[in-house]
């Protein structure tokens, strides 16, 4: 499926620089360098959005070169759209390049708005309840740090200080904490200040589908990420459960990524005492069927990023690849929560979502 998804956007990407060539030709400064010759014109489009689009490349990445050149392909179609029909209606065509100019001045402050919305952190609170035993429960919840791509070790743990002024009980982590983009040194810094949190119930931690890294380099290996967590106080759950303080359970699923191995989650849960609450981390939200018909109280995932961008945004529900693209859903007696992440991997926009850290307050009997 995901081949399918990148041969796409890179068949849409060689077509975008045709139409932006023949787009940009249309601004009144390349006519008069072109001296109204259409080919010359076209070159000279080609040869700028070539430019801008190495220019993007060189500054952030050749993935988010893409992203802003499909954007800017995006407005000009709308806006060519809006005024051919306009034209139509009124008989006449405008002398004056509306659609270039609008075209460009709002997919700036679009992908600018992106920016913002990615490279900050909100808060985000949930309220929920439950007929078992619990009393009083505040979860922190974060997923996806990626660490490396809008901050970097030192970055987090300032975004973890934010989250300990909300004074949670425990905080989870669902997965993709690191990927290849996160370096050994940041890897270290980000796992000392989870270290040095001071939560009456500590950090527990599902692995994601980017931790243990793709094909390619990386600048820490599996075993590190392992060590570094375990060795600052971090719970790691891989297909397992532990009760806290006899009050909750936390069970932590090995990643969708990984099915040969993992266990189904009747099998994770069987044994446990069901009159207690059940708290699952998973990271990627696409078990909601079995999880909302099993003994699970409470299960929270990230993976999708709340959707990351728009029109994109229900592209992993509409191909049945998760349940969920954002937000809070109850199945059964099953609470569902699925956080848009605390930061994103390699694209550096975010135009269907905002990053996120998630505080959930549980009332219990």
């Amino acid at each position: 499926m995901w081949s399918v998804i990148f041969g796409t956007v890179i068949a849409l990407s060689v077509l975008g620089i045709v139409y932006l060539g023949f787009a940009v030709s249309r601004f009144g400064g390349i006519k008069k360098l072109s001296r109204g010759r259409r080919i010359v014109g076209l070159l000279i489009s080609l040869g700028i959005v070539g430019v801008l689009f190495l220019i993007f490349k060189l500054t952030l990445s050749t993935v988010n070169a893409v992203m802003i050149l499909l954007h800017e392909v995006l407005f000009f179609l709308l806006f060519g759209l809006i005024f051919r029909i306009a034209g139509k209606v009124r008989g006449r065509e405008t002398k004056y390049n509306w659609q270039g100019w609008l075209s460009v001045s709002l997919s700036a402050v679009w992908l600018t708005a992106g920016w913002v919305l990615c490279h900050g952190v909100w808060q985000t609170d949930y309220s929920l309840s439950t007929e078992k035993q619990l009393g009083e429960l505040k979860i922190a919840l974060i997923a996806d740090s990626h660490i490396g791509t809008t901050f970097d070790g030192e970055g987090f743990a300032e975004h973890l200080k934010t989250i300990a002024e909300q004074s949670p009980d425990i905080l989870f982590i669902a997965g993709d904490f690191a990927d290849n983009s996160t370096t050994s040194e940041d890897l270290q810094k980000a796992c000392e200040a989870l270290g040095g949190l001071d939560l009456k119930y500590g950090v527990w931690y599902c692995y994601g589908n980017h931790d243990r890294g793709y094909a390619g380099r990386m600048g820490y290996t599996a075993d590190a990420l392992e060590k570094a967590l375990r060795d600052n106080g971090v719970h790691i759950l891989e297909d397992e459960c532990e009760l806290v303080d006899g009050r909750f359970y936390v069970a932590g699923r090995k990643d969708k990524s990984r099915d040969r191995d993992r266990r189904d989650i009747n099998s994770l849960l069987s044994g446990l005492d069901i009159e207690k609450y059940i708290i699952v981390l998973d990271h990627q939200p696409s078990d909601y069927d079995a999880e909302a018909a099993s003994a699970a109280d409470l299960v929270l995932s990230g993976h999708t990023h709340g959707g990351q961008l728009i029109p994109a945004t229900y592209v992993g529900e509409w191909f049945g690849m998760n349940d969920r693209t954002y937000g809070h859903e109850r199945r059964n007696d099953t609470d569902f929560i699925v956080t848009s992440g605390i930061s994103d991997w390699e694209i550096k926009f975010k135009t269907g979502t905002k990053s996120e850290f998630v505080i959930i307050s549980v009332e219990g009997k």
